[in-house]
C-alpha cells in the first residue's frame, strides 16, 4: 500500500511527532514538497506532505495561520510538516490551533531531520508500492493465463474476481450473461444485460463505468466497469468487473490481462472463421449438387449434427435502400443474430455469404435460429433491412429442392416488401388435390407398376421401403427404424428399386416424381410411414 502519514511517524529514523490531526494519519502521501511561499496552493496537486520552516510565514499570527491552513486543507494537502530549530524553536501555537480547527495533520520535524530525508523515505515507499503493484499484476497475469488455458472463461472470471476483490461477468454480443463469478454475482450481472448490449453496439475497444442504482437489500452499491472484447470490427463480447471502488494498479493489471485473454478465448481468429466459412460453403455446394453422403463426411463434427435432423434452408438479401443508408449491414445483423441464437441453444447453424450480396443459411427446423427468422413474419423489409425466404423442413437428400423453395420465397418477399416469406406461404392450398386427376394417376400407376409386381410376387417390400426412405429425406437410420429393418437391408432395397426402374435415386427429379406417384396412388397401399413429409 502507498505510504501514509502514520507510516512516516512510525519511521524511526525521521523522529516525527504529531501536533494536530491525530485521527487522520491514515491519509496516503502522494509526494513531499517543500515551499516557503505564503500561498503554495497554485503549485500543489493534492495529496502532498508540505514541509515548511516558516521563513516567510507569520507563523505566530492567528489570523494569518487560519487563512494559510484553510487554503491548504481546501487544496487537499495530506499534511503539514513544520521544522523546529530553524526559524522557530517550537511549533507556534497559532499554527497548531489553526491545524486543529481544520483537522489538518500537523507534524513536528526535529532540527536534525533534513527535509530530503523525509522526501527519500516517501519516494522509496512509493517506488516499493509501485513495484509490489507491478509484481502483483504480473502474478495475476500468470494466474489468469493458467486459468484460461486449463479451465476456460469461467475459471478465469473466478480468478479475476479474487484479484480485484469483487466480481466479474462475461456477456455475449447480444448482452446475455455467459458466466458470472462468484455465483452470487449472477443476479447482479443480470441487471446489466441492457448496458452490455448497448456498449457492444458502440463497437470494439469501448468501455463505460456504471453504478448500481438498483442494489437490493443486503447488496452493496458497487462500481462496475464494462469493457468490450475483441479486436475485429464487431465485439466478441463484454466483460463486467464490479468493485467497491476504482481498481488499484495491481487490479488494473489483472483486468487488462483478463480482457486480452478473454478476447483470445471468445473471439475466433479471422483465419479460423474464414476456414469455417469455406467448409460451410463446400458442404452447401455438395448438398445442392445432390452429394449428401459426401456433404455429411465433409461436415464432420462442425456441421454433422445439422444434417442429422430436419433443417430449413434460408436465403436473404439486404433491402437496397437500407443498405445504401449506411450503419450496421443488415445481413451482418441477421447473421450475428442467427449465430447468437443458435449458440445460446447449443445447436449448429451453417452461414454462407454467397458473394452476391446474399446470405444462405441452414438452420435446425424448430430450433432457436429458425424461431428468430419466424419472428420476422409480420415485419416489413424496411424495418428489418432484409428480405428473407425460408424453405419447408427438409433433409440432406432434398437440399436442392429446399434451395429452390427458399429462392422462390425470397422473390415473393422482395415483391411484397416483407421481411420473411416461408415456402408454405407461396400457395393458398396444397398441390396434392391436383394428383386426383385420372391422367396423373395413370402415369403414377405406370411408373410404380414394376415395383408393385415385384412386391406382389413376395420378393420384398420395395414400395413401402421407397415411401419410408423418401419421407425421411434419404436418412437411412430413421427410415429403417420406421420399417423395422436394418439399414443395410434398406440400402439393398433401394438399389433394387434403381435396378428395376432403370433410374437413379440420386436425381432429385426422379425422387420428386416417385413421391408424387406414391401420393397419387396412396389408395393402393395399406399403410403409410409414421411421419410423412413431402420433400417437395
Amino acid at each position: 500500500m502507498p505510504p501514509t502519514l502514520a507510516s512516516l511517524v512510525q519511521h524511526s529514523a525521521l523522529r516525527l511527532s504529531v501536533r494536530a490531526g491525530e485521527d487522520r494519519l491514515d491519509v496516503p502521501v502522494r509526494w513531499v514538497h517543500a515551499s516557503e511561499l505564503v500561498d503554495p496552493v497554485p503549485y500543489m496537486e493534492g495529496g502532498e506532505l508540505l514541509l515548511v520552516t516558516a521563513t516567510n510565514l507569520a507563523a505566530s499570527d492567528a489570523d494569518a495561520m487560519r487563512r494559510y491552513v484553510r487554503r491548504l486543507a481546501a487544496a487537499g494537502v495530506a499534511g503539514l510538516g513544520f521544522a523546529v530549530g530553524v526559524n522557530y524553536d517550537d511549533v507556534p501555537a497559532a499554527l497548531v490551533d489553526a491545524a486543529r480547527a481544520e483537522n489538518l495533520p500537523l507534524l513536528e520535524v526535529p532540527r536534525r531531520t533534513p527535509f530530503i530525508a523525509i522526501g527519500k523515505a516517501v519516494s522509496e515507499a512509493v517506488a516499493a508500492d509501485q513495484y509490489r503493484a507491478v509484481t502483483d499484476g504480473f502474478e495475476a497475469q500468470r494466474d489468469l493465463t493458467r486459468a484460461a488455458l486449463a479451465e476456460g472463461p469461467a475459471e478465469l472470471l473466478a480468478r479475476l474476481a479474487a484479484h480485484v476483490d469483487g466480481w466479474a461477468a462475461l456477456y455475449d454480443p447480444a448482452g446475455a450473461v455467459v458466466a458470472a463469478e462468484p455465483a452470487w454475482a449472477a443476479r447482479r450481472a443480470a441487471r446489466l444485460c441492457e448496458d452490455a448490449a448497448l456498449l457492444a453496439l458502440r463497437g470494439p475497444h469501448t468501455s463505460s463505468v456504471v453504478g448500481d442504482p438498483d442494489a437490493e437489500d443486503g447488496e452493496s452499491g458497487d462500481r462496475v466497469e464494462l469493457q468490450t472484447l475483441g479486436s475485429g470490427r464487431r465485439p466478441g463480447g463484454v466483460l463486467a468487473v464490479g468493485t467497491a471502488g476504482a481498481p488499484g494498479t495491481a487490479a488494473r493489471y489483472a483486468v487488462h490481462s483478463a480482457i486480452a485473454l478473454l478476447t483470445l478465448t471468445t473471439e475466433r481468429s479471422r483465419s479460423l472463421r474464414e476456414a469455417e466459412q469455406r467448409l460451410g460453403a463446400a458442404v452447401l455446394r455438395m448438398l445442392l449438387a445432390g452429394e449428401s453422403e459426401h456433404a455429411r463426411t465433409v461436415a464432420g463434427d462442425l456441421y454433422g449434427a445439422l444434417l442429422d435432423a430436419p433443417f430449413r434452408l434460408l436465403a436473404a438479401e439486404a433491402v437496397e435502400a437500407v443498405a445504401e443508408a449506411g450503419g450496421d449491414a443488415p445481413l451482418d445483423v441477421l447473421a450475428r443474430g442467427l449465430d447468437t441464437a443458435a449458440a445460446r441453444a447449443g445447436e449448429p447453424v451453417l452461414l454462407v455469404p454467397d458473394g452476391a450480396g446474399r446470405l444462405v443459411a441452414i438452420v435446425v427446423d424448430g430450433g432457436a435460429a429458425a424461431a428468430l427468422c419466424a419472428g420476422y413474419a409480420d415485419r416489413s423489409a424496411e424495418d428489418e433491412g432484409v428480405v428473407t425466404g425460408l424453405s419447408a423442413p427438409t433433409g440432406p437428400i432434398a437440399a436442392g429442392t429446399a434451395y429452390r423453395q427458399a429462392e422462390a420465397a425470397l422473390t415473393v418477399a422482395r415483391r411484397r416488401r416483407r421481411a420473411l416469406v416461408e415456402h408454405e406461404d407461396l400457395a393458398d392450398g396444397s398441390l396434392l388435390p391436383l394428383l386426383a386427376d385420372e391422367a396423373v394417376r395413370a402415369f403414377a400407376d405406370g411408373m410404380l407398376r414394376a415395383l408393385r409386381e415385384h412386391d406382389a410376387k413376395g420378393r420384398g417390400d420395395l414400395v413401402d421401403s421407397l415411401r419410408a426412405w423418401l419421407s425421411r429425406h434419404g436418412q437411412w437410420d430413421a427410415a429403417a427404424a420406421d420399417l423395422g429393418v436394418h439399414r443395410h437391408t434398406l440400402r439393398y432395397r433401394m438399389r433394387r428399386v434403381e435396378e428395376i426402374l432403370g433410374r437413379s435415386l440420386d436425381d432429385p427429379d426422379v425422387r420428386m416424381e416417385l413421391w408424387l406417384a406414391l401420393k397419387a396412388t396412396a389408395g393402393h397401399t395399406a399403410h403409410a410411414p409414421a411421419v410423412p413429409q413431402d420433400p417437395a
